[in-house]
């Protein structure tokens, strides 16, 4: 399966396994993320922005404070891919302090 194919519900269940933190919202992988201030919320975004980049993939996010909220969804597709879960595993990979997902 390509990466831009839409996702079953049990491929979207067993990549939640796989995503602590992450829940299904609407239809979307929806997931919050707390630092300790702005500064920290500011760099998290800073360091998905070339990842998202990379696979030509924005989330759609919210930054208020020392919270970022973030939805994925491909909206091309109408609905979940493989994108959005590697996107979703990037994020956590960053959040954990991880160099490169």
């Amino acid at each position: 399966m390509g990466r831009r194919d839409l996702l079953t519900a049990d491929q979207v269940s067993d990549a939640l396994a796989d995503l602590p933190g992450w829940a299904l919202v609407d239809g979307q992988l929806h997931a919050e993320f707390v630092f300790a201030d702005f500064a920290e919320a500011f760099a998290f975004m800073t360091a998905v922005a070339p990842v998202a980049e990379e696979l030509d993939h924005h989330p759609e996010w919210t930054n208020v404070w020392n919270t970022v909220t973030v939805d994925l969804w491909t909206h091309d597709r109408g609905g979940l891919t493989g994108l959005d879960v590697e996107l979703a595993r990037s994020m956590s990979a960053l959040v954990n302090g991880d160099v490169r997902p």
